[in-house]
């Protein structure tokens, strides 16, 4: 039997590691490094590890995995054991099993699913910086994607946000997180996870919290998209991914023009940052918006909302000489010709990040 859904997976793992990597690598297994498969248990995952055994060591790499325990669910430490235990029968080694702590007061404060996200990604890394692995790689899908971008655009928040899940992110240390089914140039679908697990006749285990209709993003996957679909007609999920591909470029392209421009137009004043005034005016508000959410951000960890980034712009916009603004943990004033940003005395936000603004801030992702 012809194992379409198995080579597709094979394909956009061999892809991504071309892409992040370079050449088709040596046929040893090991000479270019190793990678470290994310597990849960669900086909996604169990499809990605079975596609990284293959394609992962004739590109030049070894594989490790890792189960991710979330500890939220009765019987969840036996679901993590059956999964290593499948991923082991791929010969797959190390497989390790970790228990991601998901904090009580993230939780209250961010949601679970955000709080559950944030745990996870620090057992991936330590997992990582522990096997020596130069790459993780997940198994996010193209069903993922275009739920991100609904959920982006009902947050209302911006062409950063509707870039949805981005195939590649920088985690610092020399790892990289890769999501193979994402890139892929036709995207991979649940379904065709499911179906490679079927082929590599693997049991995938369905979460229960897949269909729990209080989680958001649980109704936009089983209500919101499937009325689209009937309303709109097939190929709405993959529209949609599209349209992440095509913010992100755009993203992509305003974050290279805000670093240019931060390099030229930002200096440190003697109580923390200023800006031009005159170069903000110069910009479209486009850019000028991402200079002074950029700004606040990297130096002082301030993330501003639609309306506080406006106050500040009207600073250099409509200047009738007002007051300050009083934003996130940061005060913002016009002083003699510029827009100048200062920690707010009380603030409980510490600093951000030591690098200069100048130097680069990371961009937002999801």
């Amino acid at each position: 039997m012809l194992q379409t859904a198995l080579l597709a997976t094979r394909l956009a793992v061999r892809d991504a590691l071309r892409a992040e990597f370079g050449g088709a690598g040596s046929s040893s297994a090991g000479v270019r490094g190793r990678v470290l498969v994310a597990v849960s248990g669900g086909a996604d995952s169990l499809a990605l590890s079975a596609a990284a055994a293959f394609s992962a060591v004739r590109e030049g790499f070894t594989v490790a995995a890792v189960v991710v325990d979330h500890g939220l669910q009765a019987g969840s430490a036996d679901v993590a054991d059956r999964a290593a235990e499948q991923v082991r029968s791929l010969g797959i080694d190390p497989v390790l099993v970790r228990r991601a702590e998901v904090s009580a007061s993230r939780s209250r404060r961010s949601g679970p699913e955000a709080s559950a996200r944030h745990a996870r990604y620090a057992v991936l890394a330590e997992s990582a910086r522990e096997v020596g692995a130069v790459a993780i790689l997940t198994g996010h899908t193209r069903d993922d994607q275009a739920e991100q971008v609904l959920l982006g655009i009902a947050r209302g928040s911006g062409a950063r946000s509707l870039a949805g899940i981005p195939p590649r992110r920088g985690l610092g240390d020399g790892i990289v997180v890769l999501r193979p089914f994402v890139r892929a140039e036709h995207g991979i679908t649940r379904a065709v996870t499911a179906a490679a697990c079927r082929e590599a006749q693997l049991e995938a285990w369905q979460d229960p919290q897949n269909s729990d209709r209080a989680y958001t993003r649980v109704r936009v996957r089983g209500a919101v998209l499937p009325l689209l679909e009937r309303e709109l007609g097939p190929g709405v999920a993959a529209a949609l991914a599209r349209t992440a591909d095509l913010a992100r470029e755009d993203a992509e392209a305003f974050d290279a023009m805000v670093e240019e421009q931060i390099e030229e137009i930002v200096e440190h004043a003697e109580a923390g940052i200023a800006v031009s005034a005159g170069a903000l005016a110069a910009n479209p508000a486009a850019l000028r918006h991402r200079i002074i959410r950029r700004v606040a951000e990297a130096e002082f960890g301030s993330e501003l909302s639609r309306e506080h980034t406006l106050a500040i712009a009207a600073l250099v916009t409509h200047w009738r000489g007002q007051g300050p603004i009083e934003a996130p943990g940061i005060t913002v004033s016009r002083v003699a010709g510029r827009v100048e940003f200062t920690r707010r005395a009380g603030s409980p936000r510490g600093p951000a990040a030591s690098a200069r603004v100048a130097d680069g801030a990371a961009a937002m992702e999801e």
